[in-house]
């Protein structure tokens, strides 16, 4: 472990193998950081120890960009158990350090949370009361009464009710559509979720009219939509209407080359957001990663059996070439795939842990492991606008995170975390292991 209270003056790291974000790689490198920033990064004969207060030598290690997980679910998801009962302060603050823990520096909440509760806990994270992934949320909008998979509508349903939060705008007719983004823009969200997906017939399908609306509005009004669509034959009139990115990626043969293009020519994101299919037959709580920030009560539940859990999943050799093929079209076409996991909007689809499986899953269906981090790190930087995160570099947020392995050469390496720093400041993992293990 490096760089415990070592605040008030400069630090060094050196020799290192640095991957930047961007794509490229300092084999030998060295980065300054002073206080919350980097202030100088480049070969390691460049940046010399002299003058500087504390040096650390990281031959053999990668430092690399903190992660970034562009949709998930906070406070649902707790330390023994899942549901709106959850939904606490203090329990957004324990799904922010889980993601800390897991080398990450930012988490977008993508249209379940209330406002007040997240605001409050952004707050007490700029005071440095805790140390956490940073907090980005999104107003959620369906037709009334609707939008996230049926069990999760009722526990969002249930924290309206208990918080007197208004966490999911219903959407009636165009006009008040717009009136809604109005809201929701003198409230000072910057992002709007969007569901476009009748779940199977249980629920209403948003109208073009509606959704248009929504998204015309909230360009004028400088907010970004995110979209949670059925289909990816939903996605060409939806990018036609202006969103920005897509949440569940529909990768397969829906997904074809002329969607591909289309993404790319209107610069939309898609999050392939795989993980939470195939997570949750496995047997993941025999995962030693993951072990170390559960329960053992919680852990019972994840292990080989356990809700018809196995250790090994069989996956479809038809559908694993279909995505393949939609991968290689979307990467093929320049589009950005963005790291995104849908964490805590299910049990047990657990906080950091699961974006290291999905870039897993990346890497797997054809990305080379360099893309799949871009993904994790500076392109989702540039469509969350998180403006000093996702790169090592001069002037940028001093969020990184270093590794024992080289992910370039295994992605399963990202679980070698050795630190993770968050603004300059060492997470104490080893605290909080201990902390979530005993309870």
């Amino acid at each position: 472990m490096l760089g415990q209270d070592l605040l008030a003056q400069p630090m060094l790291f050196t020799n290192a193998r640095i991957i930047v974000g961007d794509g490229s790689v300092i084999e030998q490198g060295a980065m300054l950081v002073d206080g919350e920033s980097i202030v100088a990064i480049g070969d390691a004969g460049e940046l010399s120890s002299a003058e500087i207060g504390t040096a650390f030598d990281l031959s053999g290690k990668t430092l690399m960009p903190a992660l970034i997980d562009a949709h998930a679910h906070l406070g649902y998801q707790g330390r023994n158990g899942w549901g709106g009962e959850n939904y606490t302060q203090e329990n957004l603050i324990d799904n922010l350090q889980q993601y800390a823990y897991y080398g990450f520096s930012s988490v977008f909440s993508a249209g379940s949370d209330a406002p007040d509760l997240a605001i409050e806990v952004q707050s007490r994270l700029a005071l440095q009361q805790f140390q956490g992934a940073r907090l980005l949320y999104a107003a959620g909008m369906a037709p009334p009464g609707q939008g996230p998979n049926n069990q999760f509508l009722e526990q969002a349903l249930a924290v309206e009710q208990s918080t007197g939060a208004n966490i999911l705008w219903g959407l009636e007719d165009p006009e008040q559509a717009r009136a809604a983004v109005r809201e929701v823009a003198a409230r000072d969200f910057t992002f709007i979720k969007l569901w476009v997906d009748d779940r199977g017939g249980s629920q209403q399908k948003l109208a073009p009219s509606l959704y248009g609306a929504v998204i015309e509005a909230a360009r004028s009004a400088g907010l970004r939509v995110f979209i949670h669509q059925q289909y990816a034959e939903d996605m060409p009139d939806l990018i036609t209407a202006g969103a920005h990115g897509f949440l569940h990626g529909r990768i397969g043969s829906s997904l074809n080359a002329a969607i591909a293009e289309q993404l790319s020519q209107s610069n939309v994101f898609i999050i392939p957001n795989l993980g939470l299919g195939e997570l949750r037959r496995e047997a993941i709580g025999a995962d030693r990663f993951l072990g170390q920030v559960l329960s053992s009560d919680l852990r019972s539940q994840l292990l080989p059996g356990a809700d018809r859990r196995e250790l090994s999943v069989s996956r479809s050799p038809q559908l694993e070439s279909e995505q393949r093929e939609s991968f290689a079209a979307l990467i093929d076409a320049g589009v950005d795939i963005v790291l995104g996991t849908d964490a805590g909007a299910i049990p047990n689809h657990h906080f950091g842990y699961t974006g290291h499986r999905e870039l897993e899953i990346f890497v797997r269906l054809g990305m080379s492991p360099m893309q799949a981090l871009q993904a994790a790190t500076s392109k989702a930087a540039n469509h969350l606008q998180l403006e000093d995160l996702g790169l090592l570099q001069s002037g940028y947020s001093a969020d990184f995170v270093i590794l024992d392995a080289n992910p370039l050469e295994d992605i399963r390496n990202t679980r070698s975390i050795l630190d993770v720093y968050l603004k300059g400041n060492r997470v104490d993992r080893a605290a909080l292991q201990q902390q979530w293990q005993g309870q």
